[in-house]
């Protein structure tokens, strides 16, 4: 099979799919793989680190996609990229299907098989496949550093000869994978972290961080699913802004990191929060591509309210592009392992991973979300 990666078009996007040691094994477990020219240039590894890995570098971006019989990419290929793609050749990639109904139909429309990264199950056996957790775990840890950058002030207490100066509080929503990387670095800084979860049973999760864990009630609007809160009502994320209200006042840092998939982010840090925090301090909205945390966030601008600094990076991952690819591109490798060898897919319709992931089956929507 020919394998291809694209390069990656999105806005401020930096990763690749494929990493040469990647392309290395592919080759030798018999795939043909071809790369885009500079597709990996952004992520700082050279086309000739490709070759030497086995691949073969092509120039002609509609090549890359009419001759693949696989295409390996980070954020889905366009509609009119998918049209390129031949009728019975498979798609892997973050598609976010439920909320992007026009890729669904092109994939649809080309007669392609697509699964969708963001879809694997969340179960023991495809942890090496569960690209979100390697990608916030990588967001969590940076978030924290780009929130120290921009503070005027240190994190951790300091002692000198001038005064003792006072540690910092962050306070971080959500103890996910994003929002525990963000408590362990802030901890190592020298942060008092603060932590608000409406899952209580990360309570124990982030004391053995170090963090303080500001408790909220659950109650029976709370809707998990796979590890995921897939609804809350509007009632309790009242009740837990008014808890964590105070906390967000005496905080120099607050770093939101809540999602629902499928669905707009909760408001979790509404305008008056905002106005109740002291004069330089700073919010980072993890969840500011899918509509925001925080109101007043602005995707991919650094923005000052009152004082406040609003970071609303859309694609954190993408500021670490040698880890988050390399990460991505284990990910990606282990599940195409998983579903087919160098002669062929499984199709093993009614196996867990396999009937989580895939969204289009040669050109007929076949997952929940969309079907």
């Amino acid at each position: 099979m020919i394998i291809a990666v694209p390069k990656e078009t999105k806005f401020k996007e930096n990763r690749v799919a494929v990493v040469p040691a990647v392309a290395k094994d592919l080759v030798a477990k018999g795939f043909t793989v071809q790369i885009e020219a500079g597709a990996g240039l952004n992520s700082f590894f050279s086309d000739e680190d490709y070759i030497n890995a086995g691949a073969a570098v092509v120039a002609d971006k509609n090549a890359v996609y009419t001759q693949a019989d696989v295409v390996l990419k980070v954020n889905a290929p366009t509609p009119d990229e998918i049209a390129l793609m031949k009728k019975g050749a498979v798609l892997l990639s973050f598609m976010w299907a439920a909320t992007n109904p026009e890729l669904v139909s092109a994939c649809e429309k080309a007669g392609i098989s697509a699964f969708s990264m963001d879809a694997v199950p969340r179960i023991s056996r495809a942890q090496k496949m569960d690209a979100l957790s390697s990608q916030a775990n990588l967001a969590g840890y940076k978030a924290v550093l780009m929130c120290a950058n921009q503070i005027g002030k240190i994190l951790p207490m300091m002692t000198t000869a001038a005064g003792t100066i006072k540690p910092s509080k962050v306070v971080i929503f959500g103890a996910g994978v994003a929002g525990l990387q963000a408590i362990a670095t802030a901890k190592r800084l020298g942060a008092i972290v603060e932590v608000s979860d409406i899952r209580p049973e990360t309570k124990e999760q982030v004391m053995s961080l170090g963090g303080k864990f500001i408790e909220v009630k659950g109650d029976d609007t709370i809707k998990m699913e796979g590890g995921y809160v897939k609804g809350v009502s509007e009632e309790f994320l009242k009740k837990q802004q008014e808890l964590v209200g105070k906390h967000v006042a005496e905080a120099d840092i607050v770093i939101t990191t809540a999602l629902i998939p499928g669905r707009k982010a909760p408001v979790l840090v509404t305008e008056e929060m905002v106005k109740s925090m002291k004069f330089g301090s700073v919010i980072l909205d993890m969840a500011v591509e899918q509509g925001g945390n925080v109101v007043g966030s602005k995707l991919h601008e650094t923005i000052v309210v009152n004082g406040v600094t609003i970071i609303g990076e859309g694609n954190i991952p993408s500021l670490l592009p040698m880890n988050a690819s390399d990460l991505y591109a284990k990910n990606i490798q282990t599940l195409l392992y998983h579903l087919a060898s160098k002669d062929g897919f499984k199709w093993e319709m009614e196996e867990e991973i396999t009937k989580g992931s895939l969204i289009v089956h040669n050109g007929q929507k076949v997952h929940p979300s969309v079907a």
